[in-house]
């Protein structure tokens, strides 16, 4: 019946994972006229829009749900969908949010984050390099080829997700009915080997196949038109057959091995200077009568006369404008050196050979012209070295983990410190006031860092979006938007194995760690402890489980009512949100800190249903890591009485799925004025054994 019922939930969540929900009748009222919404494409899940004026029906653009084209899990596992319309040149008419599962946005920061968010892409055009920056005003260069989106601050996984959604969907739509689009994802690219640099002159890039070279002659182009109404145009050709028509190198300059070599210091600063992370610089080199600048040419716009391709797609490239100097121009020809740019959203990829073509075009007649054009193509491949290839796992998330790169690694010194502390213990807990700074010293980094400052609050969340995707059928690559997160689960699944949820709950969860702050400080300031009897405690500890029961299973039966038990949680209101939330979520998160203040961690012991998972999840623990005497729960209840979470039998057995790793009692095990055997022992070795005096009597 089980196996039954997951397979029903499997086929059903898949199903619904990765179909739209809406029909022409919907699009017709969202673009009403005179805009008319054709039949949905056979070959693409899209509708067309046409325009109908006075002579004919124009094509306008496409329009599309993303979760058809790119169902990218949001950080809830569930596909956000929107409605996104571009038109025939690739530029946004509208992205709209259709559906969504984002906690943060859902009685957090609110929807209206989302939306505007999603509205900054109306006027953009995907041949721009589009970048989320939080800190930037939404804003484009003049010459159009950059765009900034404004981020949304406690929302980054969601919106780069989002972000992902939009530009994958919106470029195969592209790409397969616009005629122009990427390669492959940009992330999924190889990469120039920026650290790699060998000295060359010209000759060596040459002979090395880092640079393309093309020379014809005024002979050879007369030939190209051999036997065409082209043939015989050109007088200059025909007086001066053996002189240069075009002497043309490019080279990628964003190469260091080529841009460092071709130019003078200076003018390589100023090219980097000029590129965005991803970007391609070309640098064209020429001489002779024909150029790639036409005389009309107008600097900062894109070229007529150079194409390039890979793949049978075009790539724009465009005239950065650039006056740059070359460091060895005799070696090279120099009359013109220009610097066109390909955007690192356009996809090209390094690895890949470059595909260029000049076209040269000859006009016979004087008022309409016939235009004869004849294509000279050539090719451009950099040698393996100065590249690395992608990993079969390479995606859009690559860039966010570098960019966090300071965060992640002050979160991988924290845990081997956390580590090797746990591992040594008894070294640890020999000595309890050393042992009390270092535990509130790590709590105050947990709360100030791994919450705040890192937003790395593991919750029950976590777990629901992973069974939704599983039900769904779609991988768990969504995690990897949140590097901290991923790090924390990954130790967290680790210490699971060899201590229990006590690493977790005890050292690493930030509310937890605020929880016990307010504890600690409640019972220092003498506000009364209310300990409950161990009956009592031991039900209100079961109270979890339905609670995660009640969660997971809506998980796979309904996904809306998900959104509203995970609010059982206060971690998005107290430690993601920082309170700024509406007040029945902060009256509730400060509610439980209050009561938590009187009852020891009330809610990470009797309703956290994230630390019952990890509880269960925790009974494969290998070691039972807390040291324990033969007295321990006979002669001896010092550890017992002295335990905050009541972890601790009668009989002295640790019950480690309700243990916090707080190691209270081990510091009472070390501790000669504390443990009651060890007391006893001292107090032994301390006796001074009376001897009896024996008196004889003296004999008369």
């Amino acid at each position: 019946m089980w196996r039954g019922l997951f397979l029903w939930l499997l086929c059903l969540s898949t199903g619904a994972a990765h179909a739209g929900v809406l029909n022409k009748t919907d699009l017709a009222r969202r673009f009403p006229a005179p805009l008319l919404v054709g039949d949905k494409q056979a070959d693409l899940p899209v509708w067309p829009l046409f325009k109908q004026n006075a002579t004919a029906t124009a094509l306008v653009g496409y329009v599309f749900e993303s979760v058809d084209l790119a169902p990218i899990p949001g950080f809830s596992g569930v596909p956000v969908n929107l409605l996104v319309a571009i038109d025939a040149q690739g530029s946004f008419m509208d992205v709209a949010v259709l559906s969504h599962h984002e906690p943060v946005f859902l009685d957090g920061l609110g929807e209206a984050p989302l939306f505007a968010f999603v509205k900054q892409y109306q006027g953009l055009s995907l041949k721009q390099s589009l970048q989320i920056d939080s800190k930037a005003k939404r804003s484009n260069l003049p010459d159009g080829s950059r765009a900034y989106l404004d981020g949304v601050s406690k929302a980054t996984a969601s919106v780069r997700i989002i972000n992902q959604s939009v530009l994958s969907a919106a470029l195969k739509v592209s790409r397969k009915k616009l005629g122009f689009g990427e390669g492959a994802e940009p992330d999924q690219l190889a990469r120039v080997r920026t650290e790699l640099f060998e000295r060359k002159d010209g000759t060596s890039l040459l002979a090395d196949g880092l640079i393309a070279h093309l020379r014809l002659t005024n002979r050879d182009v007369e030939h190209l038109f051999k036997g065409s109404p082209g043939a015989g145009l050109d007088p200059v050709a025909l007086a001066q057959p053996d002189a240069v028509f075009i002497d043309l190198v490019i080279a990628l300059a964003s190469v260091p091995t080529i841009g460092r070599n071709l130019l003078a210091p200076a003018s390589w600063t100023r090219l980097q200077h000029r590129l965005e992370p991803g970007d391609h610089a070309l640098l064209v080199l020429s001489q002779g009568r024909y150029g790639i600048l036409h005389d009309d040419f107008v600097r900062g716009s894109i070229p007529e006369r150079l194409v390039l391709k890979q793949d049978n797609l075009p790539f724009d490239m465009r005239d950065l404008d650039l006056d740059l100097r070359l460091s060895q121009p005799a070696s090279l020809p120099s009359d013109s050196v220009t610097v066109l740019r390909v955007i690192g959203q356009a996809g090209l990829d390094p690895a890949r050979p470059f595909a260029f073509t000049l076209p040269i075009t000859r006009l016979k007649g004087m008022i309409y012209p016939e235009k004869i054009t004849r294509d000279v193509a050539f090719t451009l491949q950099l040698p393996a070295r100065f590249v690395i290839a992608p990993a079969a796992s390479d995606k859009a998330w690559g860039g966010l983990w570098r960019s966090r790169r300071i965060e992640l690694a002050i979160l991988a010194g924290a845990l081997l410190v956390l580590t090797a502390a746990l591992l040594m213990q008894a070294r640890l807990t020999a000595n309890g006031r050393r042992f009390a700074w270092f535990r509130w010293g790590f709590l105050l980094f947990t709360i100030g860092f791994i919450g705040y400052t890192a937003q790395g609050q593991l919750s029950i969340v976590n777990i629901t979006s992973i069974i939704q995707a599983l039900l769904a059928g779609r991988t768990l690559s969504f995690l990897l938007y949140d590097p901290i997160s991923v790090v924390l689960l990954a130790y967290t699944a680790v210490s699971l194995l060899v201590w229990g949820r006590g690493t977790f709950c005890g050292w690493l969860c930030p509310f937890g760690a605020l929880q016990e702050v307010v504890g600690k400080l409640a019972a220092w300031g003498k506000l009364p402890q209310w300990r409950f009897k161990a009956h009592t405690d031991a039900r209100l500890k079961w109270l979890k489980y339905p609670l995660l029961g009640a969660i997971v299973v809506s998980a796979g039966l309904a996904p809306a009512l998900t959104d509203q038990l995970v609010e059982l949680e206060p971690f998005k209101t107290a430690i993601t949100l920082n309170f700024v939330r509406a007040w029945p979520f902060v009256a509730w998160a400060l509610g439980l800190l209050l009561l938590g203040a009187f009852v020891y961690k009330f809610f990470c012991r009797y309703l956290c249903p994230f630390g019952a998972a990890l509880a269960l999840l925790g009974r494969v623990r290998l070691f039972a890591w807390i040291p324990r005497r033969e007295q321990c729960g006979t002669a001896c209840q010092s550890c017992r009485h002295r335990c905050d979470y009541q972890a601790i039998a009668p009989s002295g057995k640790v019950a480690y799925e309700e243990c916090f790793q707080c190691m209270d009692c081990v510091v009472i095990y070390h501790s000669d004025d504390q443990c009651a055997p060890l007391i006893m022992e001292k107090k032994r070795a301390r006796t001074i054994p009376i001897t009896p005096v024996v008196q004889f009597k003296e004999t008369p």
